[in-house]
């Protein structure tokens, strides 16, 4: 099981707060939790770059502090480095202005950045904006940062990659392309989704020996889901078990052109352990559906008469997958959502939602909604750029708006059980995943996990995990050219 200091995700604010928490309840001093965050950067590049001359970029607060710290050490190894400073150093303040003063003494060379300077073969340290960064990167940060990525050089980022906002993931106009991010004390969120993964490269975790009882004093902002931890809540099935224990799917969805859709999304529930799955569908596609998986019971559904006589078997809905927006596409959603049965909604049924305005009931059991960046800004009417600006309050105002479980997909997919719960982010996954039909995949997982009785609190999550974590054994090969259907043997090996 992992440790919470490596699963617990934080934001600026709190991150400051631990920083003080351990600074206060350990009796430590500030420069000496900075010479800490050095040293554990500068044992990776001694592992990883030992024969590589060092440069530092050095900005104006502790992350630049952290900076100094690496460059003295660097020194004092009789290792090959400068630093390379964008602001003056008589401009810096309390501990990192002293860990100039230590890296001074101790000889280390430093000069003013220049906009025409040249990087020779070496491994870079970027020690240049931490946590405080607020919107765009200006000014001689923006060459800084220019100049080093197009260098094309090694770069370990100094807690995060300077130009990406921690909290959100986002980036506004540049940021460094890191090859290692070594993160101190606590997790930044946003190193894990949006933009984050992009640049960060490999995220390495330094607690700098501060105490586990300090990261009880904070609530995280989000926690890094765990495959293992979550497969408890599917139960082990019994020797004398039989389909009937195992719940109904019915999918539906499959408007013309779009029958592959609801046939993977039926697939995948029927993968996953669900006991019976349906699929509620036009009359064009039922020989298609029945040739590919005979396994599936596939109807042709074109009233609402005939889908209330399909209502009455099923456990658990499935709707969205290739739905569609015609009529057909309409009625059959207005007519799933006036039957009293949990549901997932995904795809198109966001979209008329969204366009029609529809308010869900949730008296009895929230909706589980997973839509992508684009389908959230539908159902929050804004922009998409708004959703990737800051993820995380996305997903809370869809949850709180809904009144549902509202899972955001894209990469570090989120996970929202209520408006004021603790997110759940979903570091797994890859970019072969962006294709079309892996949303209907996840989608028949929920349901299948949901119809055996998996908690509608641990559903979402695990279905998550599952899917991200199948299409990872999937591409160990290959990414480019991953088909939604190669998930299904992984997802069976996981789930047991």
């Amino acid at each position: 099981m992992a440790n919470k200091q490596d699963i617990y995700l934080y934001n600026c604010n709190q991150v400051r707060i631990l920083d003080d928490l351990a600074i206060d309840k350990e009796n430590i001093s500030g420069l000496q939790l900075m010479q800490r965050a050095g040293m554990a950067v500068f044992k990776h590049i001694l592992h990883h770059y030992q024969e590589y001359a060092i440069t530092v970029f050095c900005g104006s607060g502790n992350n630049a502090g952290d900076g100094y710290v690496i460059a003295t050490l660097a020194k004092e190894k009789g290792i090959a480095v400068k630093l390379i400073h964008l602001k003056q150093p008589q401009s810096l303040k309390g501990d990192a202005k002293r860990a100039y003063e230590i890296a001074n003494e101790a000889g280390v060379p430093m000069a003013d950045f220049s906009p025409k300077m040249v990087l020779e073969d070496c491994v870079i340290v970027d020690a240049l904006l931490g946590t405080g960064l607020k919107g765009s990167v200006k000014e001689n940060y923006y060459d800084a940062i220019k100049i080093i990525n197009d260098s094309n050089l090694a770069v370990v980022a100094v807690d995060l990659p300077s130009g990406l906002n921690a909290d959100t993931g986002d980036v506004e106009n540049i940021c460094i392309q890191a090859q290692t991010t070594i993160s101190f004390i606590g997790l930044k969120q946003g190193l894990f989704t949006n933009l984050g993964p992009d640049y960060c490269g490999k995220i390495i975790y330094e607690d700098l020996a501060v105490k586990p009882a300090i990261f009880d004093e904070i609530k995280p902002a989000a926690i890094k889901l765990q495959l293992n931890s979550l497969l408890r809540h599917l139960k082990p099935r019994q020797p004398n078990s039989h389909k009937n224990l195992y719940g109904h799917v019915l999918v539906i969805g499959g408007d013309y052109g779009y029958a592959g859709a609801s046939l993977l999304a039926a697939e995948a529930a029927l993968r996953t352990g669900a006991g019976l799955v349906s699929v509620a569908t036009h009359q064009e596609h039922i020989s298609t559906i029945v040739a590919r998986r005979p396994e599936i019971m596939a109807h042709a559904v074109d009233s609402n008469e005939a889908l209330l006589t399909l209502l009455e078997r099923a456990s658990v809905l499935v709707i969205g997958p290739g739905l569609g927006q015609s009529n057909w596409s309409k009625k059959m959603l207005n007519c799933a959502l006036k039957a009293d049965i949990p549901s997932i909604l995904d795809a198109d049924a966001l979209n008329i939602i969204a366009h029609e305005q529809i308010q869900l009931n949730t008296m009895n059991h929230p909706y589980i909604l997973t839509p992508h960046p684009k389908e959230a800004a539908r159902l929050l009417n804004i922009e998409t750029k708004q959703i990737q600006k800051d993820r995380f309050y996305a997903v809370k105002k869809l949850s709180r708006k809904y009144r549902s479980q509202v899972l955001l997909k894209g990469a570090g997919s989120l996970v929202c059980v209520s408006g004021n719960s603790t997110i759940g982010l979903c570091t797994a996954g890859n970019p072969g995943m962006a294709t079309g039909g892996m949303g209907d995949v996840l989608s028949g997982i929920i349901g299948g996990l949901l119809a055996q009785g998996v908690n509608q609190n641990h559903c979402l999550s695990l279905a998550t995990c599952l899917h991200a974590e199948a299409a990872d054994i999937a591409a160990k090969d290959q990414q480019r050219g991953l088909l939604p259907s190669d998930l299904y043997n992984p997802l069976r090996r996981l789930i047991g």
